[in-house]
């Protein structure tokens, strides 16, 4: 089980980098790549969304069937426990939300991205033409 948010993982921190990079000023050389990059890889991350969606099913149904620990019923090792398995489905939720969060990021960052890039060159092109 631990493999499948160690891939959700790595495909949040790729988003990031990748947002990130689209949004340094000073690498106009390397944007068209870039964005090239990017809108060739925005299909493919798509699959974060069903993916996160299946995981967080995943923690809900664990929530729900997670045994109770209150009161005196519980040993302080199965309190332990608990609280362990309570924070990390916080901490999973959490890397669910970011990847997600990321993934639209991207998305609209790319867009705007493009639309700059091609109001550029409309400018350009009417300079050229006057």
């Amino acid at each position: 089980m631990a493999l499948e948010w160690v891939v959700l993982g790595y495909a949040a921190a790729a988003e990031a980098i990748m947002v990130l990079l689209l949004t340094i000023p000073g690498l106009d050389g390397l944007r068209r790549g870039l964005i090239a990059v990017t809108r060739n890889l925005l299909k493919p991350f798509l699959s974060v969304v069903p993916f996160c969606l299946f995981l967080l099913m995943d923690i809900y149904w664990k929530y729900e069937t997670r045994p109770t620990c209150e009161g005196d019923s519980c040993t302080p090792t199965e309190h332990l426990r608990h609280q362990k398995s309570i924070m990390k489905s916080q901490r999973n939720a959490l890397l669910i939300a970011s990847a997600l969060l990321f993934y639209w990021l991207l998305y609209s960052v790319t867009n705007l991205v493009v639309k700059i890039e091609q109001l550029n060159q409309r400018v350009e092109r009417l300079k050229n033409r006057d």
